[in-house]
């Protein structure tokens, strides 16, 4: 089996969808690697260090020539994909509610495309999901974007100068980016309270010593099945909206981290509620790219309003694009090595497979997923 690594071209994308580490796993499965050239080196990987993992180096057109498989970070346009033959596997993060027309031109040119960030959320499946492994780095850097725009430290200090209060950060939505913004935000010495709608967090937020923001009468609404948030009651909503709206008054920083796939993020934080933040506080939006849980947030920009920073830099994890892409290989090469068939030296999907019917999006001519079915 034959593997293309391609360059990313979107604007931005650091990330490299393999590293020197997974090239030699997968040529000890018996693949053939060939990445395109300098696709690695934003990621600080170069053509040398590909070239002494097993893999062969070469410009886009010839890495495509006959490869039965495409590894990316994100989806490439099908237009640059000559050069693959009908059924070639297209493994990447594909974006497919976003991007549904590319996704439909890969079923036209008979590419066989797996979205990664589909991947079902079961225990089998967790080392292939990209996006946990993605949002955790994002959810570090989030803290060190806050900490680099906030004008103040974050931990208390004592000097003989006088006492230096720690700064008050708020996480909003605690998934893998809110925990792990949460424990970076602690090591680096805030004080740290966080709010979800799922009941479960409120002991996640406990662990990590940070303080759950909940409303406690009537009990905690808003728990769905598998662990998912669901529609919460207005009453509710009512009451969380008040107990969020008084506490944002009191944080230095806010993170916010909710979003919904396939869908618009949610409105987490007014313009009146920014307005209520002391000046010099400064907000970070992760979901500024899928419409932003900030009102004012503009993706790709740091804005100020009311005195308040709103940070919105696109493709957070791409920030870290080293460890980001040596995170993103391994989910990749931990997919495909987990079907992999070692007769026939490629992988074999089964069809009644979870893992596979929840990535696969077209298949045959044909968009395949449940999840695009319109």
């Amino acid at each position: 089996m034959r593997i293309a690594v391609l360059k990313e071209q979107a604007a931005g994308e650091r990330r490299v969808a393999a590293v020197p580490e997974t090239v030699r796993k997968f040529t000890s499965l018996g693949a053939g690697m060939v990445v395109e050239q300098g696709a690695g080196l934003a990621a600080s990987h170069d053509d040398d260090a590909y070239r002494e993992a097993g893999a062969s180096v070469a410009p886009r057109a010839e890495a495509l020539a006959g490869a039965d498989a495409v590894l990316a970070v994100q989806g490439p346009d099908p237009d640059s994909l000559q050069g693959i033959g009908k059924g070639a596997l297209l493994i990447a993060g594909l974006n497919p509610f976003g991007e549904r027309e590319r996704v439909d031109r890969y079923a036209q040119a008979g590419i066989e495309a797996m979205a990664m960030e589909f991947m079902p959320r079961i225990t089998r499946a967790q080392s292939m999901d990209i996006l946990s492994s993605q949002a955790n780095l994002a959810g570090y850097k989030s803290v060190l974007d806050a900490a680099a725009e906030y004008g103040r430290v974050f931990p208390m200090m004592m000097t003989a100068a006088g006492t230096v209060s720690a700064a008050r950060v708020f996480v909003m939505g605690v998934g893998v980016a809110g925990l792990q913004a949460i424990a970076t935000a602690r090591r680096l010495g805030a004080q740290v309270s966080a709010t979800d709608v799922r009941a479960a967090t409120k002991e996640q937020i406990k662990s990590l010593g940070a303080k759950p923001v909940f409303v406690d009468e009537g009990g905690i609404e808003g728990e769905g099945s598998g662990g998912y948030a669901t529609e919460m009651s207005e009453e509710y909503k009512k009451a969380q909206a008040e107990l969020v709206s008084s506490h944002i008054a009191k944080q230095d920083i806010v993170i916010t981290t909710a979003l919904i796939p396939g869908k618009a993020a949610p409105r987490l934080i007014s313009d009146a509620q920014i307005a209520t933040m002391k000046p010099g506080g400064v907000i970070v939006d992760l979901a500024v790219e899928q419409g932003g849980n900030v009102e004012g947030a503009v993706a790709g920009e740091i804005v100020e309003k009311h005195g308040v920073k709103i940070i919105g830099h696109r493709n957070v994890a791409s920030r870290l694009a080293a460890d980001a892409s040596a995170l993103f290989a391994r989910n990749l090469y931990n997919f495909l090595s987990a079907f992999w068939d070692e007769e026939a030296k490629k992988p074999v999907f089964p069809d009644d497979d979870e893992i596979v019917c929840g990535v696969r999006v077209t298949r045959g001519g044909e968009v395949v997923s449940e999840r695009l079915a319109t």
